[in-house]
This record gives structure tokens, C-alpha cells and sequence, in this order.
């Protein structure tokens, strides 16, 4: 290896991550700040709300951070701050869409990963109305990846919700779509067939299709789609192929929930992952070195 190449694989590359934060309930920028920092990436994050309690309790406090964000931006324009990327997860206004499409504007050298946090099981959040859903649908037409769910794909699309039961050939008619929209690659997650697996499928511009398949638990938990979304995302940030990213992503999603389970009250809580961090980080950095 040369010099140069030995001192360019020292410099850590530095993502801004943008979603919402949670004090207690496993997810979104909790998840999201442990696994990046893990796989040996440097995070900026860029909450975009507050929450005491994610929504999943009956009781939980909701601050909106649309206010501040122009300025908490500008700082890093000021300071000139390098970023390899992004990566977007729930955003809680039309006005904050509008705030990262432009930061994005200004940095369009910027790698851009999108979770389009808008709906799940058919229905789309309370909080996202139609001019929203369409200004994500803008936002991830100029993603390099994108990670909807069944539903987001849906509504990305403009089509009906088509259910669990996809075929390889209806998820990959799907994943077309998504890229003629203009996004590079996508993974389309949460497949159900039925045969006791959950399938996530991908496609790219430079990426033939292909599935990974795992087992489907019999129950579900908050914070699984940030956590599938994370490892992803890191390591596509760390160069890592999207196919092996999205395998390893759902083997250690299988062994979070696994662990879940025997932690208290775990069904409203989340997703426990913190004794898995050491492992994805390893995983994902023995995944780059081969890269």
C-alpha cells in the first residue's frame, strides 16, 4: 500500500444523522449514533425533535426542533464542516424537508442515504400529510440509497398498497419503479411470504437484484426498521457492498430482537442491540478491509 493510500484509510469519514431523539425507547437516533460510531465513522447529529418517550407509550413529551435548524445548519456552513454524507431518517415538517433539500443543494457532493420514515402496515404516519409525502418522494429521488418499507414504497409510487405476499418478480417490478424515480439503489424491506421467513430485496443501478432472507419472529418491535437501517447505512458509508451490508443487517436485526425478548417490557420499549455493537462494528469493518 502506498503512503498515501495508508494515510487516506486513517481518515474517518464524518456523516451528518438526521432523525429525531428519543430519552427512553430504543430508536432512531439512539440506534443511530451507537451502531455509525461502532463502524468507525464519525456522526454529526442533527435531531429533529425530542421526544422524553417514543409514541409507542401512552404518555410521552414531543419537541419540535423546526425553529433552530437554519441556525444549528449554519454553524456548520460557517465552520466549513467536511461530511462524507448523510443519512435521513423521520422528519417531522414540510418545512423540514425543505430545510435538508436545501442543505443537500449546498452539498451536492455529499453521499445521501434515506430511511423515508413515513408509514408502516399500510398506513401512513399521523404526523405526514400529502404535501410531505410528496416532498419525500422528491427527497429520495436524489438519494444514492434508499430503505422504504412496503407501505413507503407504495406511496413513493403513487400505487396501492400491495400487501406482504410479493413475488420475486412483483418486488423487483417494485424496485424498478423506485429507481426510475431517480434514486441509485434501493432495499425494500420487509417482505412476508408466508414460509416463516422476513425477505429484504435490492436492486441499483450497478447491482442485479437480489433478496436475503431470515427468520420471522413471531413478534415485532419498535426501533427494528432504524436498526436495519443503520447497519445499512454504515456500511455503505464505510464502502462496503450493498448486498453483504444488507445481509449482515438482517442477521444482527435477528439477534437483537432475539436478545429483546428477555429484557423487561421490551415489547413497548424497543429493540435492545447495545451487547451486538462490538460485533456489527467488527463485522462491518472486516467487510471494508475486503471491500
Amino acid at each position: 500500500m502506498s503512503q498515501h493510500n495508508m494515510s487516506q484509510s486513517k481518515v474517518i469519514p464524518r456523516v451528518a444523522a438526521i432523525h429525531d431523539l428519543c430519552g427512553y425507547g430504543n430508536c432512531s437516533l439512539v440506534i443511530v449514533l451507537g451502531v455509525l460510531s461502532a463502524a468507525g465513522l464519525e456522526v454529526c447529529p442533527v435531531p429533529t425533535s425530542y421526544l422524553a418517550a417514543h409514541t409507542a407509550f401512552p404518555v410521552y413529551s414531543f419537541v419540535d426542533t423546526t425553529p433552530h435548524l437554519r441556525e444549528y445548519l449554519a454553524v456548520w456552513d460557517q465552520l466549513e464542516v467536511q461530511m462524507a454524507g448523510a443519512y435521513s431518517g423521520f422528519l417531522g415538517s414540510a418545512e423540514q424537508i425543505t430545510i435538508f433539500s436545501q442543505l443537500f443543494d449546498r452539498h451536492p457532493d455529499w453521499d445521501l442515504v434515506v430511511d423515508p420514515c413515513m408509514a408502516d402496515h399500510g398506513k401512513r404516519y399521523k404526523t405526514y400529510t400529502d404535501v410531505m409525502c410528496q416532498q419525500m418522494t422528491q427527497l429520495c429521488q436524489r438519494a444514492d440509497l434508499i430503505l422504504p418499507n412496503m407501505t413507503e414504497a407504495a406511496i413513493l409510487l403513487g400505487r396501492p398498497y400491495p400487501k406482504q405476499n410479493l413475488s420475486r418478480r412483483e418486488a423487483e417490478d417494485i424496485l424498478d419503479a423506485l429507481l426510475d424515480l431517480g434514486a441509485k439503489n434501493v432495499i425494500l424491506k420487509g417482505i412476508e411470504r408466508g414460509d416463516g421467513q422476513i425477505v429484504n430485496a435490492l436492486k441499483g443501478e450497478k447491482q442485479a437484484y437480489c433478496e436475503s432472507a431470515h427468520p420471522l419472529l413471531p413478534y415485532k418491535l419498535h426501533g427494528t426498521g432504524d436498526l436495519f437501517a443503520s447497519i445499512v447505512a454504515s456500511a455503505y458509508f464505510r464502502k462496503v457492498d450493498l448486498d453483504q451490508a444488507m445481509i449482515l443487517a438482517g442477521e444482527m436485526l435477528v439477534k437483537a430482537m432475539e436478545l429483546s425478548r428477555y429484557q423487561e417490557g421490551y415489547q413497548e420499549r424497543g429493540v435492545s442491540y447495545e451487547p451486538l455493537l462490538v460485533e456489527i462494528g467488527s463485522a462491518i469493518n472486516r467487510l471494508a478491509a475486503e471491500a
